[in-house]
């Protein structure tokens, strides 16, 4: 169990974890020559033996400093502590940090508290009476409403308050070692580093408090957001040698191959497949009574993990509605979040606290952020974040959700969420995608839908081609998840494809007996003219027919992949284009791209014919352009769809 401090400057809280521990937790020679707590100080003790108790369970305590100059190093240290001890003297009573500390815990999630009374020899039976009324007052209709009070003597080892306080600490360790951090642990890694430092023949080590899952000796893992890969070759976990980090532990872990000025507060250790780094994460703010609306591009000091940025307000919703209010916060460097971190935001002096929240969508979109269905996908969100229930997000997710994007968003590995019955797992070339059955079958009713349309406004063309399809029917999916749709369709007969061309089933795109007659004389001449065939013109003139019926037959040709139009009222016949491309894929062998030069002497065109080939190559997918220069794709066969 770890046990944070919280409470006003010099109210005794270093003091009391020495007592309570017997260890001095101030490390820099400035705090001990100033005696004030400038940075987070740790002590580990054993937790007292009991049945319940494993051997070797730590109990770990994190004293926060408690200038108000310094709460953002407090809020580093409260992140990821079980239990709160607030401290208040009794002389002073309650004072502005402590208010401030209690505000911040209670963003923080932190639910479970004591309360230790301090400096009470220094005062008389009244004032102690005053300050525990205080104290009673401050934590009302708080989470720590019910916290049990120790009034203790820091500097007598041998007062009964101090050890009254440590016993029941110890009974709340024992309680919790037999509760554990189940549900914590079954999440992906992610430690938040609250100090890195090096150690000679070791390297680097970071520090700080496991917020969810496990990781093990030799595990390589992410230090984000920079992405880079990090190997675990050692770790304490709660000051003791161990093959694992746990959640609910603090933990020090000894990174291979990475140096020490890399790393720096605020970063995260974490699962390859946690975090993304971002600029922009989606949130419900919450503001404190006292604090003044926020509008447009409020610029605010945000606190999570270890973490300190400024960043700027964009608000998705007008009001707040008694639940804090939907914003976008833009950020000045990248950070890293998961849907259901808690934050804390401070003012642009970051001189006060002025509310908090909860993380929501670590990765949204920068456009349409106010639309009415992303508004109902971040209330899903939030649902998810209460209560881990995936199956209303997936609701709100008429395209699916990435198995990539589902793991962060439920803070698992994809075996440990708990997908409902009617999800499907729709493999695609990068990932996984998670839908609805429902979603589906809407997706491919869309589809044919859409195909129904196409052949209603064009009855003499064989179909459309796949690009031009999506555009009208479903633009925004992912293009290997389109491929997926599409293939599921052809599989089970709802749609047919003839080369290039997808069509419904019962769709008659034949040509009329005319027009097949004038092609049987039209793909002859073609043919014969190699690699300069006649134009339309031409053509029509020796056949003596108008070039607008001529052009018309050979556009339905083209589209039924029965010809190539390279350029307007230029046609070539299938294996001449197939020639043409054999020859481009031999040219390329040497250095893997084409120019129009090295071409226009390989087919013994000029210059403009030859670039104008080339650029249908490009056109239909079977190169791409790079400069003056034309790379051929995949395997060079020529199977680039007709048309």
């Amino acid at each position: 169990m770890i046990v944070g401090t919280a409470g006003h400057i010099d109210h005794g809280k270093t003091s009391l974890v020495r007592a309570l521990t017997g260890i001095e937790t101030d490390r820099l020679q400035e705090e001990r020559t100033r005696g004030i707590s400038i940075e987070l100080g740790y002590a580990y003790v054993p937790v007292e033996a009991t049945a319940a108790v494993e051997p070797g369970a730590m109990l770990g305590f994190v004293d926060v400093p408690g200038h108000e100059r310094f709460v953002h190093t407090m809020v580093a240290g409260a992140t990821g502590v079980d239990v709160a001890l607030l401290v208040v003297a009794a002389d002073d009573g309650v004072m502005p940090q402590t208010r401030e500390h209690l505000a911040i815990l209670q963003l923080l999630g932190v639910d479970r508290g004591v309360v230790a009374l301090t400096k009470i020899d220094r005062v008389d039976a009244a004032r102690i009476a005053r300050a525990e009324i205080e104290i009673a007052a401050l934590l009302a209709a708080t989470p720590l409403q019910d916290s049990p009070t120790f009034a203790c003597n820091s500097t007598d080892t041998h007062d009964p308050g101090v050890a009254a306080l440590r016993s029941h600490l110890h009974a709340l360790a024992a309680e919790r070692a037999s509760a554990g951090h189940a549900a914590l642990r079954g999440e992906l890694f992610r430690m938040p580093v609250d100090r890195v430092f090096s150690l000679t023949g070791h390297g680097t080590l970071v520090t700080g408090a496991v917020h969810g899952g496990v990781a093990s000796m030799g595990e390589h893992l992410q230090l984000m957001p920079a992405a880079t890969e990090v190997r675990v070759r050692g770790i304490h976990a709660q000051n003791q040698a161990s093959e694992h980090a746990m959640a609910g532990q603090r933990c020090a872990l000894n990174l291979a191959a990475i140096a020490r000025d890399e790393i720096h507060r605020g970063d995260w250790i974490a699962d390859p497949r946690a975090l993304l780094a971002t600029t922009r994460v989606d949130a419900r703010l919450r503001l404190s009574a006292l604090a003044a609306p926020v509008r447009d591009w409020t610029p605010l000091h945000i606190h999570w993990g270890t973490m300190h940025r400024q960043a700027h307000v964009v608000l998705l919703e007008d009001h707040d509605n008694g639940h804090g209010q939907l914003v976008q916060l833009v950020f000045d460097a990248p950070v890293c979040a998961m849907c259901g971190d808690r934050f804390i935001a401070r003012d642009s002096a970051a001189t006060q606290t002025v509310g908090g929240g909860i993380v929501l969508d670590p990765d949204p979109p920068q456009r349409r952020r106010r639309s009415p269905a992303r508004l109902v996908w971040l209330a899903a969100l939030e649902q998810l974040a209460a209560n881990a229930d995936v199956g209303l997000l997936l609701q709100q997710a008429p395209t699916g959700i990435p198995m990539a994007a589902l793991q962060r968003y439920c803070r698992r590995a994809a075996a440990d969420i708990d997908l409902p019955a009617d999800a499907l797992r729709i493999t695609v070339r990068e990932d996984t995608v998670i839908i609805l059955a429902s979603h589906w079958q809407v997706l491919r009713e869309r589809i044919i839908a859409s195909l129904r349309s196409w052949h209603e406004r064009r009855p003499d063309e064989p179909g459309v081609d796949s690009g031009r399809l999506q555009r009208s029917t479903l633009p925004t999916l992912a293009a290997s998840l389109w491929s997926v749709l599409l293939q599921d369709l052809l599989d089970d007969g709802s749609v047919q494809r003839t080369g290039a061309w997808w069509r419904l089933p019962n769709h008659d795109h034949a040509p009329p007996e005319r027009e097949r007659l004038l092609l049987e004389r039209v793909l002859p001449l073609l043919h014969a003219g190699g690699f300069d065939p006649p134009w339309v013109r031409t053509l029509a003139t020796d056949m003596g027919l108008t070039e607008d019926h001529v052009r018309a037959v050979l556009r339905r040709a083209a589209a039924r992949g029965e010809l190539f139009q390279v350029v307007p009222d230029l046609f070539y016949a299938p294996a001449r284009i197939a020639e043409l491309a054999t020859i481009l894929a031999q040219l390329s062998h040497a250095t893997g791209t084409v120019d129009a030069a090295a071409f226009r002497d390989a087919v013994g065109l000029g210059r403009k014919r030859s670039i104008q080939i080339l650029e249908f190559f490009d056109r239909v997918g079977y190169t791409r352009r790079v400069g003056d220069h034309h790379r051929p794709r995949g395997d060079l066969q020529w199977n680039v769809p007709r048309g």
